[in-house]
């Protein structure tokens, strides 16, 4: 199933995508699918950021190729950082450039949202507690990611985190194709199955570390290809089996 959260009359709420038209729903569907209300058609609603989670866990150097391409060694255990919630956008939201920022690019990334309470859960039933995959674009001002010489301020920036356009629910995400597009043209593009750590993997590792709620994001990683982006440049990120996530970059 696909849900969303949408804009409409004024008011956000969360919804399942079916045939064009969206179902609202009376809160978010982790705990329980409680319809509310008439169908809407899906033109004449705004979609948003799908998910609004206590935290956003990511994963660096998690694609073989990536890591080669920044010139650093193959982790041994998963590498972890965070995003703060008030870096998230929707769809067709634009990603703004930081003034102190001489060089910000692109990452696409498949997104896992949580659905269950997990902490030290096991590799082997680490899926039972994802509720859905989304879209992700984790960008970052590569100049001060350098600079500071760890992630934090780089990766923090407002509309640093876009999301969407939902959430897609019946997904395997051992093997899904992605890519990125930067003006229609294709700058990122590989599978997830050449994740170095995969999905059941990552969840229990974090798990271990932290206690994850439902409707947490887990960013896991970026292929190679990263690069920077131009005010006004107009970025794709497509994920086999959920779609696409398009935003727009501006000062």
């Amino acid at each position: 199933m696909r849900f969303c959260r949408f804009s409409y009359g004024g008011k956000t709420t969360w919804g399942i995508l079916e045939d064009e038209k969206v179902q609202p729903l009376a809160g978010p569907p982790y705990y329980g699918i409680v319809k509310e209300g008439e169908p809407l058609l899906l033109a004449d609603v705004k979609l948003v950021a799908p998910v609004e989670p206590s935290k956003i866990i990511c994963l660096g150097l998690n694609y073989a190729d990536h890591a080669k391409e920044m010139g650093v060694a193959l982790p041994e255990e998963p590498v972890l950082f965070m995003k703060p919630p008030s870096s998230i956008i929707g769809p067709g939201e634009a990603i703004v450039m930081p003034d102190v920022s001489r060089r910000v690019d692109y990452e696409a990334e498949l997104a896992v949202v949580m659905g269950k309470k997990a902490y030290k859960v096991s590799r082997e039933k680490a899926l039972e507690f994802v509720f859905g995959y989304t879209c992700a674009n984790d960008v970052t001002a590569r100049d001060l990611q350098q600079k500071d010489g760890q992630w934090t301020r780089s990766k923090s920036f407002d509309t640093f985190c876009p999301l969407g356009p939902w959430l897609e629910t019946e997904l395997d995400p051992s093997s899904l194709n992605i890519e990125l597009k930067q003006n229609g043209v294709i700058k990122q593009k590989s599978n997830t199955e050449n994740l170095i750590f995969k999905v059941p993997e990552i969840i229990s590792f974090i798990s271990s570390v932290m206690t994850l709620f439902p409707g947490d994001v887990i960013l896991t990683g970026t292929p190679a290809g990263v690069g920077p982006v131009e005010p006004g440049d107009v970025l794709e990120v497509i994920i086999e089996g959920i779609g696409t996530l398009e935003n727009r970059v501006k000062l």
